[in-house]
């Protein structure tokens, strides 16, 4: 990032921030090496999962509402669908949060996720961590809500809100192999609704001995967005997770799968599936294409 630029983004320019997001969101030349000269930063990400129609926006709106009425400083990264055959995307979600979208205090940004699976924007890393430069005293990160493989957040965020809603109870048995291991915490939204004691009791009861013995025992927060009942306690659920002991060794965890998951999209850089079909095409002429062969042989 030019030295000014990161400068203005570093004194809480909104439109410096986010020139230098779309930089990073489209990969610009060069740019991986000017994120290796940003300085480490510590400002905590919040992630919100969960399926859709729970109301992760709404949530996200009373978090907003609760950490302006702190005198904080939030950042918002919001993640919608693409297009699978043309990959746009109607980002809505500063509609949404219409309150906020010009307030001194709040920075959304709405993304893309490009065809990428994980409910997230490919170059999300990136891009969280230019946000993590300005001067901003939380980041919130809403992801699409596909439901079992939406875990990519967990490599991202320090804490993980799983939301959940008392009329999604037949989808958690099909969410548990996956979405729900990554939480921790569950937020059951509308739970002003019927059934949701019994589906905040059902919840609890798929914390499995495993999970107990690992230590751990994922908190269950009930809220009403909409009328911003329970954003108090949740966030104090926040603040406590982010004092476990083992968050030091979960933000070392999250560091290693984010090396990961850059080291592979380096190592993929300039390779496509129209290249490799067509390279595939001219190698089967003779008929004797393996795949397996092919993967083996493939410079990378």
């Amino acid at each position: 990032m030019p030295s000014r630029l990161l400068a203005d983004v570093q004194r809480g320019d909104f439109r410096a921030l986010a020139r230098a997001i779309s930089y990073a969101e489209n990969g610009v030349e060069d740019y991986s090496a000017q994120l290796a000269g940003l300085p480490p930063t510590t400002t905590p990400v919040v992630g919100i999962t969960g399926p859709p129609g729970v109301g992760k926006s709404t949530l996200v709106d009373a978090l907003i509402d609760h950490y302006v009425k702190e005198q904080k400083r939030v950042a918002v990264l919001c993640v919608d669908p693409s297009s699978t055959l043309y990959y746009g995307a109607l980002l809505g979600d500063r509609i949404r949060m219409s309150d906020w979208y010009n307030h001194p205090a709040v920075f959304i940004r709405s993304l893309a996720t490009r065809g990428s699976l994980g409910g997230l924007h490919p170059r999300i890393i990136e891009i969280t961590d230019v946000v993590r430069q300005a001067p901003f005293d939380q980041i919130l990160v809403e992801t699409v809500g596909v439901g079992q493989n939406e875990i990519e957040i967990a490599g991202l965020a320090d804490t993980t809100l799983v939301v959940l809603a008392p009329e999604a109870g037949d989808d958690i048995q099909s969410m548990k192999a996956g979405l729900l291991e990554v939480a921790d915490i569950f937020v059951v939204n509308k739970s002003d609704r019927p059934d949701a004691d019994l589906f905040i009791r059902n919840l609890r009861s798929m914390q499995t001995a495993a999970f107990r013995k690992e230590g751990r025992d994922i908190p269950v927060v009930k809220t009403v967005a909409w009328q911003k009942q329970g954003i108090e306690d949740l966030v104090r659920y926040i603040d406590a997770d982010r004092e476990k002991p083992s968050a030091v060794e979960k933000r070392y965890r999250i560091l290693a799968e984010q090396a990961y998951l850059l080291i592979q999209q380096q190592r993929m850089k300039g390779v496509d599936r129209k290249s490799l079909a067509a390279t595939i095409e001219e190698l089967s002429k003779d008929g004797s294409f393996n795949l397996y062969r092919f993967v083996k042989d493939f410079p990378i």
